[in-house]
Parts: structure tokens; sequence; C-alpha cells
């Protein structure tokens, strides 16, 4: 794509790196950009199943670039938004890989991803407030759906900073890794997404990104019509053939 962003394709899974280690990968408009049209790409091809999204140089990203936004260049893109990702995240899997810092829109970033994977050093906060700034590149919003209040109410209204072992055991974090190894855990988890069926991943997805805004009476109504191509599909079948005869599935993707 360019340099301010890395695409490495391993099989079925894309890892794009944020490529700014000077600038502790603070995202400026050309790196937005650069992150819009890598997400683009990756939606558009039908090999590429899961995203990985990581910084480098040992740190996922210090959010946005104040430098540039202080002379009113902001890193908004006009599809996707606040970092080129955080208003419309892919479709497909994404997992965050956060070394070091995910601060600020660092930590919108890895909000983005449906998964997190984290080295055991790794410091994550929204400390906009502090700047006179507010998280609403996803910080706050995310954060109060996926924690509980008093959590995200204290990093929202203060600014600190919490770590990954403890978002590890609020559930926001998925996996944590020994310092250096977030990359690698990160792979491991796509690898076990790849190793699941397509059209069940890709409705299991649906259904928990579209079923907040359900109402109760619907609910079922709605999972189903989602549900239905996968359990109807061939690779259903094969599930089943693959489970009674004791061996490793074919998917096909149909």
């Amino acid at each position: 794509m360019t340099d301010l962003v890395l695409i490495e394709q391993r099989d079925a899974v894309t890892v794009l790196t944020v490529n700014r280690p000077e600038a502790r990968n603070a995202i400026n408009l050309a790196t937005a950009q650069a992150i819009e049209a890598a997400v683009d790409e990756f939606e558009a091809d039908d090999s590429a199943r899961v995203l990985v999204l990581t910084g480098a140089g040992g740190t996922f990203s210090a959010g946005m670039d104040l430098v540039a936004a202080s002379k009113g260049e902001m890193p908004m893109t006009q599809r996707r938004g606040p970092l080129g990702i955080a208003a419309k995240p892919p479709l497909k899997p994404m997992i965050s890989a956060v070394e070091g810092f995910a601060l600020a829109g660092g930590f919108e970033l890895a909000l983005s991803g449906d998964l997190i994977v984290a080295a055991s050093d790794a410091q994550f906060g929204i400390p906009e407030v502090r700047r006179g700034l507010v998280a609403a590149g996803g910080g706050v919003l995310r954060l109060s759906q996926r924690l509980p209040r008093p959590i995200a109410a204290e990093l929202a209204l203060t600014g600190g900073r919490i770590d990954a072992e403890r978002l590890y055991q609020l559930g926001l974090v998925n996996r944590v890794t020994e310092p250096g190894a977030a990359l690698e855990g990160a792979l491991h988890l796509a690898a076990e997404i790849v190793a699941a069926a397509p059209l069940s991943v890709a409705a299991s997805k649906r259904i928990i990104d579209e079923s907040p805004e359900w109402t109760v009476a619907e609910s079922f109504a709605k999972q189903g019509e989602i549900a239905l191509p996968a359990l109807l599909s061939k690779d259903a079948a094969e599930g089943a053939l693959a489970f009674a005869q004791k061996r490793e599935p074919q998917w096909q993707g149909r």
C-alpha cells in the first residue's frame, strides 16, 4: 500500500502493520487513508479471512497525531471515519495485536477489532480529557459497551491507564502473551478462526455485531435468517461427516 502501513499475507490471514515507529505509530490523515485502503483491499479479497492489526517498533499506537491535528489535519476518512477504520470496521473478523502502548486513538484503533491479544506489559488508556478532548473515535462508546460501567467511567473521566492483565480479567483482552509475542499470539488465534467453517464464522460475527439493536421479540427470527444459509450449506454436511469419520473437515465456503 504505502510505507505508512505494511501488508503481509499469511495464507488466509492478512497482517496490517501501522508503520510510523518514529512517531509511536500516531495516526495522521495519510496513515488513516492508508489504513482505510488496506481494510478495503482485505474486505474485497475472498481468500483473506482474518485481519490482524498491529504496530511497528514495539508499540501499537499513541493515537491521533497531535502535531498534525494542531495544524487542522484530522485523521478522518470518508468511508470508515476516525483513524480510517473506527466508524466502519471490517465485516470479517479482526484481531488487534498490542505491544507497548495503545493510548487515545490507539486504544480506539484496538477496539475496532473483535478480539485483542496483548503483551503483558501493554498499557491502554483514553487520556483525551486531560487534553481538552473527548475519545469520540469509539473509545468512550465501545468501552461503555464492553466493560463494567464503573471501569469505563473511570477510564473515560480520569484519562488514566489500565494494563493488559487487568483488561484480561475484565474480559476485554482475549489473550495475554509475553512481551514481544502479541503478534504471534494473534496469529495463533487467527489460525483457530480460519480452521472453522467460513460461512459459520461470518454468520456468527453478524449476529454478534447486529443483535444489540434487536428487540427481544425479533431476536430469534433475525438470528435464524442470518444462520440459515450456513446451517443448510454443504459445509454443514461436511462438518457432520468429518466428525463421524474422525477427520478434519474440508471447508468449501458454500
